[in-house]
């Protein structure tokens, strides 16, 4: 399953009367399911992705920001670094898929940078402040 949503009820020999009965899913859990939402994950999406070809050092970071937001804008996901796609309200339906979606793209940033950056970053606690951290402190 992409990022997020429940699990449907299984069929119910054709009587549609019971529909109802059934778990289906609302407008906001089929987020996930439409590959053109930044909510959306695809089967090949998965946390030990490497998204770039060479980590950050430092010095090469014009490069590796230039590869990342190619990846990133590829992968629907540059929202989540840019701050166009703002964090939800804990109660809200969407803070699910986002913070799955979230937790997806900083552990992308995280396998793109170098052992000594990542784990002065990993306690960041959203993708946009890392990619603010390494703008600051690399650019």
């Amino acid at each position: 399953m992409a990022c997020g949503g429940r699990a449907r009820g299984g069929n119910n020999g054709g009587n549609r009367s019971n529909e109802n009965s059934f778990s289906v899913l609302d407008n906001t859990d089929r987020v996930h399911e439409d590959s053109n939402n930044a909510f959306y994950l695809s089967n090949g999406d998965h946390p030990g992705l490497g998204l770039v070809s060479n980590s950050l050092t430092g010095s090469n970071y014009n490069s590796w920001h230039q590869s990342m937001i190619i990846a990133l804008i590829a992968k629907n996901k540059f929202g989540f670094v840019d701050g166009s796609i703002s964090k939800p309200e804990i109660g809200d339906n969407l803070y699910h898929f986002w913070s799955r979606c979230n937790n997806m793209v900083m552990s992308w940033i995280l396998n793109a940078v170098s052992e000594d950056t990542s784990d002065s970053i990993m306690y960041i606690h959203d993708a946009r402040n890392m990619w603010i951290d390494l703008h600051d402190r690399f650019n």
